[in-house]
C-alpha cells in the first residue's frame, strides 16, 4: 500500500510540475508576443545586450583583428602575419593550402578558412585563427583578416615586441625565397589569391623573364651609367628625406620597336629583386581609380607605363591647345590626374619605387611630362651597335671577334644600315652553324641597306618631281600676270584717247 501511495504521490506530483511548466512557458510566449509588439527593435536590442553583459562573465583573453587592407592600402602586419605563420603550422591543424612555382626553393603553405595556428613568445601563449567572410556588396568578393588572442595582462609585452618580431621575421623569410612578381590589372588570375583582383586592383604572375645587364645588346658606357645611376637611387634614402622628396626615380625609354626596351626593364627588376606592376593606362577610367591602383602598389617595386604616346588621355591637353572647342571631361582620366599621382602629394605615398615610361615616338610625349621630377633620366634606345652586335654573337653563337672576317663586313654594315638588336638576334637564331648564321646576318643587312638606299633614291625622285611641277605651275601663274597686266595696260591707253 505504501509502495503505490508513493507511485500516484510521484505521477500526481509530476502532472503538477507539467501544468506549472505549460502555464509558465504560454506565459512567457504571451509576454514575449507583447513585449515584440510594445517594445521597439532598438530598445529590446539594447536590453538584450545589457543582460549578456551583466550574466556573462568576463574574458581574461584579448583578441585584435588584422585586417587585410588598412584604408586604401595594404595592412602590413596582415601581409607579415600570412608569412609568418607559414612556418608556424602545428600538427593540430586540419586543413593547409599549398603551392610553389618553378622558381620557388620551397612549397608556400597558408592557412584555410577557420584554421587555428598557436604560437608561443617567451611566456605567452597567443592564437592565430585565418577569418573569411562575405562581402556585405554584390561581387564584392571576401574579407580576410587575422585574429590575434592573448591574455590581456600580455598586451604591452605583444605590441611592443611580439608584433615587432613578427614584422622582422617576415622580412627575412621573403629575402630567402624572394621571386620576382610580374603584376597587371588585366591579369585574370593571381599566384596569390583571387582577392587581388578586389579593389583594386592586381592580379600576379611570376616573373620568369631571363634578361639581365649582362645579357643586353646596349652600349656599355650607357649600361653602366644605368647600373650606377640605379645604385646610387637605392642608397640615398636619406639624402632623399634630407632634400624634402619622394624616395621614387622616373625614366623614360625611347626608341625605334625592337630594341629592348621591355627587355631592359625586365633586366632592371631581376637586378634590383623588384617586382613590375604593368599599368595600362586605357584601362583605368577616372583620376580617382588612378589613385587607388597605385596606392595598392608595394615599396621596393617598379611601374612600368608602356607606350605612354598612346594614351589619347594624355594627349588630350594637347589637343585642347589646338583645338578650344573641346569640352571638358568629368570624371575620367586627365593629365592632371597622371601628373600628380606621378610627382603630386599622392606620388609621396611610399618609398623605393620606380616609374618607367617606354615609348617610340618622344616628341609626341606631353613637354609637362618630360621634365625631370617625373621623367629623371631618359635614356635612348638605338639602333643595334658593333658592341652590341658582338654580345649578341657571344650570346647566340658562343664565339668572338677573334678569327671571324665576317665581323668586320658586319661592323661596316651596321654603321651604315639601321638595324635593331631584335632583327640582329633573329637572323642569328636562324642557324646552329656560326658561319652560315653571319652569312645570313650579311645578307639580311645587305638587303636593308639597298632597301634604305632606294626608299632615298625615290624621295629624291619624288622631290624633284614635285620641284618640276612647282616650276611648271610658277611659270603659269607668272604668264597669268604678265597677260592680266598687258590687257590693264589697253585699257588704259583707251581710256587716254577717249
Amino acid at each position: 500500500m505504501a509502495a503505490m501511495f508513493s507511485s500516484s504521490e510521484i505521477s500526481k506530483t509530476a502532472s503538477s510540475l507539467l501544468s506549472a511548466y505549460a502555464s509558465f512557458a504560454g506565459s512567457m510566449m504571451l509576454v514575449r508576443s507583447m513585449a515584440n509588439e510594445l517594445i521597439p527593435h532598438q530598445l529590446r536590442s539594447y536590453l538584450y545586450s545589457a543582460f549578456r553583459y551583466f550574466f556573462t562573465p568576463l574574458s581574461p583573453d584579448l583578441t585584435l583583428a588584422i585586417d587585410e587592407r588598412c584604408g586604401m592600402s595594404k595592412n602590413q602586419v596582415y601581409e607579415a602575419a600570412e608569412v609568418y605563420l607559414s612556418t608556424r603550422i602545428s600538427p593540430k591543424t586540419e586543413r593547409l593550402k599549398l603551392s610553389k612555382t618553378r622558381k620557388q626553393k620551397h612549397f608556400t603553405i597558408g592557412l584555410e578558412k577557420g584554421e587555428f595556428v598557436v604560437d608561443g613568445f617567451e611566456d605567452v601563449r597567443l592564437t592565430w585563427r585565418f577569418v573569411c567572410t562575405e562581402g556585405q556588396k554584390p561581387h564584392g568578393g571576401e574579407k580576410k583578416h587575422f585574429e590575434l588572442s592573448f591574455n590581456k595582462k600580455h598586451k604591452d609585452k605583444v605590441l611592443d615586441f611580439y608584433l615587432p618580431y613578427v614584422l622582422h621575421k617576415a622580412e627575412e623569410i621573403k629575402k630567402q625565397d624572394k621571386v620576382i612578381k610580374l603584376y597587371s590589372r588585366q591579369c585574370p588570375f593571381s599566384c596569390e589569391d583571387d582577392n587581388e583582383r578586389r579593389g583594386g586592383s592586381w592580379g600576379s604572375i611570376i616573373l620568369e623573364h631571363p634578361a639581365t645587364f649582362d645579357t643586353l645588346a646596349m652600349d656599355p658606357a650607357l649600361k653602366k651609367m644605368i647600373i650606377d645611376d640605379l645604385e646610387m637611387f637605392l642608397r640615398r634614402k636619406a639624402y632623399y628625406n634630407k632634400v624634402g622628396k619622394a624616395w621614387k626615380r622616373g625614366y623614360l625609354l625611347y626608341g625605334p620597336p625592337g630594341t629592348g626596351k621591355s627587355s631592359l626593364v625586365a633586366a632592371m627588376a631581376n637586378y634590383l629583386k623588384f617586382d613590375i606592376y604593368d599599368l595600362g593606362l586605357t584601362s583605368v577610367r577616372s583620376d580617382a581609380e588612378l589613385r587607388r591602383t597605385l596606392l595598392s602598389t608595394t615599396n621596393r617595386s617598379i611601374l612600368l607605363i608602356e607606350d605612354i604616346d598612346c594614351s589619347s588621355e594624355v594627349l588630350e591637353r594637347q589637343m585642347r591647345n589646338k583645338n578650344k572647342k573641346l569640352p571638358d571631361r568629368t570624371g575620367q582620366l586627365t593629365l592632371s590626374g597622371i601628373l600628380n599621382c606621378i610627382d603630386g602629394l599622392w606620388s609621396s605615398c611610399g618609398d623605393e619605387r620606380i616609374i618607367v615610361f617606354t615609348t617610340n615616338f618622344k616628341d609626341r610625349i606631353d613637354p609637362a611630362l618630360l621634365r625631370p621630377g617625373r621623367m629623371d633620366l631618359h635614356i635612348n634606345m638605338s639602333y643595334c651597335t658593333t658592341d652590341g652586335f658582338r654580345l649578341l654573337a657571344s650570346n647566340y653563337l658562343g664565339i668572338s671577334s677573334k678569327h671571324n672576317p665576317p665581323f668586320a663586313e658586319i661592323d661596316s654594315l651596321l654603321n651604315s644600315t639601321k638595324a635593331t638588336p631584335a632583327e640582329v638576334a633573329e637572323e642569328l637564331m636562324k642557324s646552329d652553324d656560326p658561319n652560315i648564321a653571319l652569312q645570313g646576318l650579311v645578307n639580311f643587312l645587305k638587303r636593308k641597306r639597298d632597301e634604305a638606299d632606294d626608299e632615298t633614291e625615290n624621295k629624291a625622285k619624288g622631290c624633284g618631281e614635285v620641284d618640276s611641277s612647282v616650276r611648271r605651275l610658277n611659270a603659269i601663274v607668272s604668264r597669268v600676270k604678265r597677260l592680266k597686266t598687258n590687257v590693264d595696260q589697253r585699257k588704259i591707253m583707251m581710256r587716254k584717247r577717249k
